[in-house]
């Protein structure tokens, strides 16, 4: 897409934020209350789901684990949608206040920040609380966004929305699934459809005609994102509050079955943009195998 193509969409882009904006506390029926066989996530997104131990589970106890994770997912999303935002307002420095990225950007924040209450509200709804970012990732997650530049920030960001835009149509798709995460997810996968198509087209200036180092950089920046939100959501503490004899034991299983179902579930988007600059190459298949179990 040329430039005054480009211009013209995201200028249309931004009218339909500010004309047809898609505000949570109305678009979603909060006061829908959940029955007792609901599902809060589908269940090939929930990490033991496959598995021989899942059979071991109650009914109830399968609803709980996926009502944990669903809700670890929702915070992952809004604290990753913080550090971007963080980001966003150092990058605007940089610009021309009347310049379409700007203005662009500027919609983006509005829609970002609104996602974040979003998710706040839901999982109050769901009155289950999320373990907290370790050390490590704070550590990581500041580093990227404070001193990296703006175009390996914005291959961090979209990594993070491409991931979040494929559970948000698994979610929004079943209709199995609490109304108030489905109404939700279909929000999120609306507005993170703009910030898709923007991030990917501003980024082709850097990925078009990408050579073998760039490339292979850009690779490698895409797959340690993934890698640090997926460690995000699996975690011990869940199967303890459900009440298995040996949490460990389910942690463990649980997560060796979710490593693999996540690359089938979550990963298609990122694949296909990774390949789209090229950034499959001998040195990053092998990283890409062994840190995701992907094998493009």
């Amino acid at each position: 897409m040329d430039s005054t193509k480009f211009e013209v969409h995201v200028e249309r882009m931004i009218q339909l934020s500010k004309e047809k904006p898609l505000l949570p506390e109305t678009y979603i029926p909060w006061d829908d209350e959940p029955d007792s066989d609901t599902l809060f996530m589908p269940e090939k997104l929930v990490s033991l789901e496959g598995h021989e131990l899942w059979a071991t589970l109650s009914k109830t106890q399968q609803i709980e684990i996926g009502r944990l994770e669903v809700v670890q997912v929702m915070y992952s999303y809004a604290w990753s949608e913080t550090l971007a935002c963080y980001f966003f307002n150092r990058h605007l420095l940089t610009l021309n206040p009347d310049s379409v990225e700007y203005r662009f950007l500027i919609r983006e924040i509005i829609e970002e920040f609104r996602h974040q209450e979003m998710f706040g509200m839901a999982i109050r709804k769901l009155d289950r609380k999320p373990i907290m970012p370790t050390r490590l990732h704070h550590f990581f997650g500041n580093f990227t966004v404070k001193w990296l530049p703006s175009s390996l920030v914005f291959m961090s960001v979209l990594s993070v929305e491409l991931m979040a835009d494929i559970y948000a149509k698994h979610i929004r798709k079943d209709e199995k699934v609490y109304s108030v995460m489905r109404k939700s997810s279909e929000l999120h996968h609306i507005e993170e459809g703009r910030h898709i198509f923007y991030t990917e087209t501003w980024l082709k200036k850097f990925t078009n005609n990408a050579g073998f180092f760039k490339a292979t950089s850009y690779s490698i920046i895409v797959m340690l994102n993934v890698y640090f939100m997926r460690t995000l959501y699996v975690q011990k503490k869940f199967f303890e509050q459900i009440g298995v004899s040996d949490p460990d034991l389910y942690y463990q299983e649980a997560l060796k079955n979710y490593n693999i179902k996540f690359v089938e579930h979550a990963l298609g988007a990122t694949v296909a943009f990774v390949k789209s600059f090229n950034g499959f190459n001998w040195l990053t298949k092998p990283l890409w195998n062994w840190a995701l179990n992907v094998k493009p």
